[in-house]
């Protein structure tokens, strides 16, 4: 006649290798989990970020934004132009001044990204006053800042540049 169960000792190895390959299968799982989410970048929101302003001379003037990811934070910015505009009428609203997508930009810690916006791309004696950039990332338009520009500025036709990783390649150069 066959026994119904097994013996003490042959259950005991059963188990013993049921607990193994479970904790292996729950640490492996675990790891996966972990290693996907710290691989995982977002794309950047305009809260994510601060902002930062200055003139430039070169290429006629322009204003260059540097965008910093705020503490703890690790996203990135699209190579697209950034939403802008010096004011709320729609002739005050950059323009892209590329025409193709650049490199995204990852941003953590010290790293920025950079556009330039020349407010100004016309050659007449025209043009709208303004002391204020409202600025966000493309798409999250309802969440912009304003930021104080460094000097008045006389607005026709803006354009901006992609966010770019180094400043050099932000200048808005005229047509």
């Amino acid at each position: 006649m066959r026994p119904r169960f097994a013996a003490p000792s042959a259950r005991l190895a059963l188990a013993a290798v049921a607990a193994v390959a479970v904790t292996a299968t729950a640490a492996g799982t675990a790891t996966a989990t972990a290693d996907s989410r710290s691989a995982t970048v977002r794309a950047c929101a305009t809260k994510d970020l601060s902002f930062k302003v200055s003139l430039k001379t070169q290429a006629g003037g322009y204003y260059l934004v540097t965008a910093k990811a705020k503490s703890g934070v690790t996203c990135y910015l699209e190579g697209v132009f950034p939403s802008a505009s010096f004011g709320s009428s729609a002739d005050t609203e950059v323009a892209p001044a590329e025409h193709a997508v650049s490199d995204r930009v990852t941003l953590s810690g010290a790293t920025a990204a950079y556009a330039g916006i020349n407010p100004k791309t016309t050659n007449n004696d025209f043009g709208k006053e303004f002391d204020f950039l409202h600025l966000s990332v493309a798409g999250d338009e309802i969440n912009a800042v304003t930021l104080a520009l460094p000097d008045t500025a006389t607005v026709d036709r803006p354009v901006a540049t992609n966010w770019h990783a180094n400043p050099a390649d932000a200048v808005p150069f005229a047509n």
